[in-house]
């Protein structure tokens, strides 16, 4: 296992949209040094993408930070529903360290995703959870948080950012 290097905004991968995970074994390797690369770096969730690999994988660790770690591995992860109700609130990402941006989200999802042994999981995700990995599929589907600010906040985000 390893740590990766994370990449930062604007890398061209951060922009695309990741394909699909087909190969279980490279998946696994894969996950072991995000996971690593996470923890590493103080977050609590890491898509493929940020560490350079365009595929549909995100990692995350929504309680690591109060109690015992408990990672999760999402491979090709779908929303399958969203609940009505947003919340607003403060989001960090690993690859546009240093500033933080309002983001409004679906307070409840349900996912579905394969795990690392190929089988299909699906879950109901709230709070925490589900902003985290809402954050993660943007990552997966080309998106950073910059993407989900109006223009005139971009323009004050990426100031701040690149000052």
């Amino acid at each position: 296992m390893a740590v990766l290097a994370v990449r930062l905004w604007p890398d061209p991968v951060l922009s695309r949209m990741a394909g699909p995970v087909t190969d279980l074994a490279a998946a696994r390797e894969l996950a072991a040094d995000m996971l690593d690369t996470m923890y590493h770096a103080q977050g609590r969730g890491l898509a493929a993408p940020q560490v350079g690999v365009s595929l549909r994988l995100f990692v995350m660790d929504a309680t690591w930070k109060e109690g015992a770690p408990t990672p999760q591995v999402f491979m090709n992860p779908v929303i399958v529903s969203r609940s009505g109700d947003v919340a607003t609130g403060p989001e960090g990402c690993l690859s546009i360290p240093g500033i933080t941006i309002s983001i409004a989200r679906a307070t409840a999802i349900r996912l579905r995703w394969t795990d690392l042994d190929g089988v299909m999981q699906d879950a109901d995700l709230t709070g925490f959870q589900a902003i985290c990995a809402q954050h993660e599929i943007d990552h997966l589907d080309g998106i950073v948080t910059l993407d989900r600010l109006s223009p005139e906040a971009r323009a004050l985000a990426e100031a701040e950012y690149l000052a």
